[in-house]
């Protein structure tokens, strides 16, 4: 969408600026100037995108102008740009506002370098400047609107598109052979991970995009649900096919060992049958929207499939294929709960007992919901002065992009600000050393790519003007569609897109298309010395800072969750749980330097994979507990168990001297390991949790997270003390 919007602008501005008879410099910085005005902006209200870009136009005006008048003093205008970089990323403390004004302040300043602006030129160009905002406003709020509702209701789509997709991958799990597991069960990872990401983005767009607390709370609670459902069955489908209980980690550590027992599923088996036909009814559930269903053919469906949540509704076969059917049922209920929030009140008139049971579950949850507190707002970022992730980096980048003005200027007169731009690039979206050297030289690679790719459609275009412009759009659109795919397929665009500007301005050249290679490959590597030298920020210490923070949002959720099912007061704990989420994608991302291929450090790149994975395991089982404990308060089913909360603390103990070892707190203390969760409740004498109970519906959550956590304790070198002598399924 961000990608359709920019390029809307785009010929929009063309246009007008075609039947204003303008020339074709002007109208390269009008596409140049709606681009930067279009995807500059990222606040989620409309109101505050019409300020922002109302106050862009000034800001674009004012570059114009110091660009133009500067153009001829070379030393001033070096001393501005610099000046320039450090205030349009100090900004970014500000917010997205002071992010977008910087942006759009550099961009248009970098606008008047390549079209080479001058004082004469000043009133033409400020008429392209207007039009280009205001074709920008034109697209953003008329023809592409983006607005939190409308976005919002697109990521539910795509939740539920991804939600049919990771079941797809779960049914040829079904099927898979020894052969073929390896890759359904890549293809299953992947399918789960964007279906997290999906819930993620969500959880970003609630606040804004629902019309109440209460909806948001709703919709936050059915997707938390359908996500954890589908996980399960994934998980228990891979028991089922396993001759060995299959540990939740398979599921997100990548080429993890599984024991293949493919005669535990045989295909003519009328169990199995039964399955494979189940599967591909919950399948069809999730693919159908609410308005599609016509007649009791999915109702039978769906009241079938709830049966599963009854043990005297389950098919006779193995424990672990009961457990797929069991899971099955659970799902359907999730999917029904999914349907009812995003679809809105369904037909009631064909259901099962069952299907009214889970019905009323849903009542009794947005009952119990609607009377929860606020949950607390995020601590604000209370570091200072040099400390301040946005300060250190505009002193950064004000140094690097030093050292490639006067590097740019030995190597070219003209295009120095190539490098420039480069070393400003690098330093976005970034916060180690190492993420900065994985961007330099993923940057690299696509510009060289691109300058390939420019020399060979320079000889296609020819003088065919449009058809140039017509690339462009294409080149583009194709940077916002694969910025989130690979940072080295945008700089192809990128590059391949100035290549063709450089045809439509008459200055293109081989010599210039190689120059941008060496432009480049000097701004990146300007960024990564500053980066090293001036207030670095090590990788170690940045993934070691996440990974405290993961821990400690680990400890809250699973503190709070154990409170909780042990019979203690009701909190937000979905909320929680998606903090963990965030924190985990931010350390996950702080490890790309570390797992990727070209680092030479292979033993941690695999104990950083590892780590990860296991993180994303004790996440997943606490998004469980957080999901379970929600239901305490108004569940006729199950009950709280004060019993678990000595298995709480015996968790949040051993996190929390995790936590003081990796952030150099302390080095004393060990992490406890010896009895079983399940030991650890029946020390006191009484009998096992019984079925029905929320003690017997938890404990496998609370022993994978206490073998996960005593797991995490190894790699990073903390004792542990004891040994586990039983597991629980």
């Amino acid at each position: 969408m961000a990608g359709l919007r920019t390029v809307g602008a785009i010929v929009l501005a063309l246009a007008v600026l075609a039947l204003l008879g303008t020339d074709v410099t002007h109208m390269v910085a009008g596409a140049m100037a709606a681009m930067v005005a279009t995807f500059a902006i990222k606040e989620k209200e409309v109101r505050g995108q019409a300020v922002t870009l109302a106050c862009g136009l000034p800001v674009a005006l004012a570059a114009m102008s110091l660009g133009a008048l500067l153009h001829t003093r070379i030393i001033a205008g070096d001393i501005f740009f610099v000046l320039l970089i450090f205030g349009a990323v100090y900004g970014r403390r500000f917010g997205d506002r002071g992010t977008a004004l910087g942006l759009i302040g550099f961009q248009v300043y970098f606008v008047s370098l390549f079209v080479q602006a001058t004082v004469g030129a000043l009133p033409e160009l400020y008429l392209t400047l207007a039009v280009a905002f205001a074709c920008s406003a034109v697209v953003r709020f008329a023809v592409v609107p983006e607005t939190p509702q409308r976005t919002l209701g697109r990521l539910r789509e795509a939740f539920r598109a991804r939600l049919a997709q990771l079941l797809a991958a779960q049914i040829e799990l079904l099927d898979a052979g020894p052969d073929d597991l390896d890759k359904v069960l890549d293809s299953l990872r992947r399918r789960t991970a964007r279906l997290h990401e999906a819930a993620l983005m969500i959880q970003g767009r609630l606040e804004e995009g629902t019309r109440d607390e209460a909806t948001a709370a709703r919709l936050q609670r059915r997707i938390a649900d359908a996500e954890i459902a589908a996980e399960r069955l994934g998980v228990i489908l891979l028991n089922a096919r396993s001759s060995e209980r299959a540990d939740t980690i398979t599921m997100h550590l990548p080429h993890a060992p599984v024991q293949v027992a493919a005669e535990r599923l045989p295909s003519e088996d009328a169990e199995t049958r039964t399955l494979r036909r189940d599967l591909g009814a919950l399948h069809l559930l999730i693919a159908r929207r609410g308005a599609d269903e016509r007649g009791m053919a999915l109702a039978h469906v769906r009241n079938r499939l709830l049966g599963y949540r009854d043990e005297d509704k389950l098919p006779a076969a193995s424990p672990a294929v009961q457990d797929v059917f069991r899971g099955i049922g659970e799902a359907a209920r999730a999917v029904l709960g999914l349907r009812l929030a995003l679809d809105g009140p369904q037909d009631a008139s064909d259901d099962s007992p069952a299907t009214a049971r889970s019905r009323e579950e849903f009542d009794a949850e947005d009952v119990a919901m609607a009377g929860l507190d606020e949950a607390d707002e995020e601590a604000a970022d209370e570091r200072t002065g040099l400390k301040r992730p946005t300060t250190r980096a505009a002193f950064q980048v004000a140094v690097g992009s030093t050292l490639a003005i006067i590097g740019g200027e030995f190597l070219s007169s003209q295009r120095w600000y190539w490098a420039v731009l480069t070393c400003w690039v690098v330093f976005l979206n970034t916060a180690s050393t190492g993420e900065i050297l994985v961007k330099g030289y993923r940057r690299l690679v696509g510009t060289i790519l691109g300058v390939v790719a420019g020399v060979a459609l320079a000889g296609l275009v020819g003088n065919n003007t449009w058809l140039a412009f017509g690339l462009v759009l294409l080149f583009i659109f194709g940077m916002f569609f694969t910025a989130p795919l690979s940072y080295a397929l945008m700089s192809f665009c990128v590059t391949a897109m100035l290549g063709l500007l450089y045809t439509l301005l008459n200055t293109y050249s081989l010599a210039v298309l190689v120059l941008r290679i060496e432009e480049t490959a000097l701004g990146a590597a300007c960024g990564i010395i500053a980066a090293v030298l001036v207030l670095p920020v090590h990788t170690d210490r940045r993934t070691d800072e996440l990974l405290g923070t993961v821990l400690e949002r680990l400890r809250d959720v699973v503190t709070a969750a154990v409170a909780q099912l042990s019979g203690g007061p009701a909190a937000d704990l979905l909320d929680k749980a998606r903090d963990l989420d965030s924190a985990l994608d931010d350390l996950r991302a702080s490890t790309q330097p570390l797992t990727h291929p070209i680092t030479p450090l292979r033993g941690r790149r695999q104990t950083a994979r590892y780590l990860v994975a296991l993180l994303e395991t004790c996440a997943y089982h606490a998004r469980s507990l957080a999901a379970t404990a929600e239901l305490v308060p108004y569940s006729k089913n199950v009950a709280a168990d004060p019993r678990l909360e000595r298995a709480g603390k015996r968790i949040a103990r051993n996190i929390d001297i995790i936590v003081a070892r990796v952030v150099e707190e302390s080095t004393r203390g060990e992490v406890s390991s010896g009895a079983s969760i399940a030991s650890v409740l029946e020390a006191n004498g009484t009998a096992g949790p019984a079925s029905g109970t929320v003690t017997f519906r938890v404990l496998r959550h609370l022993q994978r997270l206490d073998e996960g956590v005593i797991g995490l304790a190894r790699p990073l070198e903390v004792p542990v003390s004891g040994r586990n002598v039983g597991t629980t399924g």
